[in-house]
C-alpha cells in the first residue's frame, strides 16, 4: 500500500512545484485488492490535500493506518483550510463543493467517486475538519474480503474482471 501511495505522490509532484509540501506517509497495512481503484482514491484524496493547502506556507500532508475492531483505517490528513462540521454531509455529494469555484477548481465529483469505491466494497468514508485548521479523511474497506457481485455495479465488475484475469467480460473491454 505504501508503493501505491508513493506512486500517486511522484504523480503529484508537479502541483507541488514551487511549494514546501511535507509528505509523512507512516507504515502502511498491506491488502488484497484492485490497485487501480484504490489508487484512485488515493490520488483523489492526495490531490484535494494539495490543493486545499496551497494557501500554507508549508503544507503537511499525512498518510497513515491503524487498527479498529479487527481492520485497518487509513487516513489522509493536511494542514489545509478545512472545512466546518456543519455542511460535513455535502462532502461527498455529486458535484457538491463547500468552498467557491474561483478559489479551488474542481468539479466535485472526487470524494463522491472516493465514497463510491469504498461503499462497493463494503468499506465506510468520512471526514473531520475544521476551518483554517485541516481536514481529515479516513476510510475501511472490505478489500481482505471477496467482492460482493451483488453490490458492485456492471461496469466495476467488468473492470475487475478483465484485470483480474485479462479477459473482457460481458463482450466489451472496459477501461
Amino acid at each position: 500500500m505504501k508503493e501505491l501511495v508513493a506512486e500517486v505522490i511522484t504523480l503529484l509532484l508537479p502541483e507541488s512545484e514551487g511549494r514546501q509540501v511535507e509528505w509523512a506517509v507512516s507504515d502502511l497495512s498491506t491488502a488484497q485488492c484492485d490497485p487501480v481503484l484504490v489508487r484512485q482514491i488515493f490520488q483523489n484524496l492526495l490531490s484535494n490535500a494539495l490543493k486545499f493547502t496551497r494557501p500554507r506556507a508549508q503544507a503537511v500532508i499525512e498518510v497513515s493506518c491503524r487498527e479498529e475492531g479487527g481492520q485497518p483505517v487509513f487516513m489522509v490528513r493536511d494542514n489545509g483550510i478545512g472545512f466546518n462540521m456543519k455542511y460535513v454531509n455535502k462532502l461527498f455529494g455529486v458535484f457538491q463543493r463547500l468552498h467557491r469555484a474561483e478559489d479551488f477548481e474542481g468539479t466535485g465529483i472526487g470524494l463522491a467517486t472516493v465514497q463510491r469505491i469504498v461503499h462497493k466494497h463494503g468499506g465506510q468514508v468520512w471526514a473531520e475538519g475544521e476551518l483554517d485548521k485541516g481536514a481529515a479523511f479516513y476510510f475501511t474497506s472490505g478489500w481482505g474480503n471477496k467482492l460482493n457481485r451483488k453490490t458492485i455495479e456492471p461496469r466495476l465488475e467488468a473492470d475487475y474482471e478483465l484485470r483480474r484475469t485479462g479477459h473482457i467480460v460481458g463482450g466489451r473491454q472496459s477501461g
